[in-house]
């Protein structure tokens, strides 16, 4: 407790003390120390010491202080790490240029293979369709060269 604090406290225990032992006759003044001793208590509640003032005023702005510390550490750690997850994919992305890079050469390869062999593949498609024409006409042949043998054997047989 502060000295003023303290020193008014024992004031006013004097002035209780004093009331107290006020003798009978003299109840006026027992009841304006009374009202003293009330007064200088609701004073003392009402105006802390100018010490406890700048105590709490200095926790405060250490606190204060403390705090906002904390709350720049974390923004700044936050950007830090959006600042590190930005260079990872940065990273990534140019691993993934490299890839698509890779593969457009070698689409561009195949495609230039494909466009060599396309002659091979149209004599390839030309040479099928002849096949299966010809299969068709081998059919018939036999279809027809069967017919003739029967004809054959039937006039024989006469």
């Amino acid at each position: 407790m502060p000295v003023k604090a303290v020193s008014n406290q024992l004031q006013s225990q004097k002035a209780k003390d004093k009331a107290c032992h006020t003798p009978p006759g003299g109840g006026d003044s027992r009841k304006l120390h009374l009202d003293n001793a009330v007064a200088e208590m609701a004073e003392e509640a009402t105006e802390p010491a100018e010490a406890d003032i700048t105590g709490l005023c200095q926790d405060m702005f250490s606190k204060m202080a403390t705090y906002l510390t904390g709350e720049l550490t974390a923004t700044s750690e936050d950007y830090k790490l959006l600042e590190n997850m930005n260079k990872l994919t940065s990273l990534k992305y140019l691993e993934m240029k490299d890839v698509a890079v890779n593969l457009s050469g070698n689409l561009k390869d195949l495609n230039q293979r494909y466009a060599a062999l396309q002659p091979c593949l149209d004599q390839i498609t030309l040479s099928e369709e002849q096949a299966a024409a010809l299969e068709q006409a081998a059919y018939t042949l036999d279809a027809y060269s069967k017919k003739l043998e029967a004809k054959y054997r039937k006039l024989e047989r006469r």
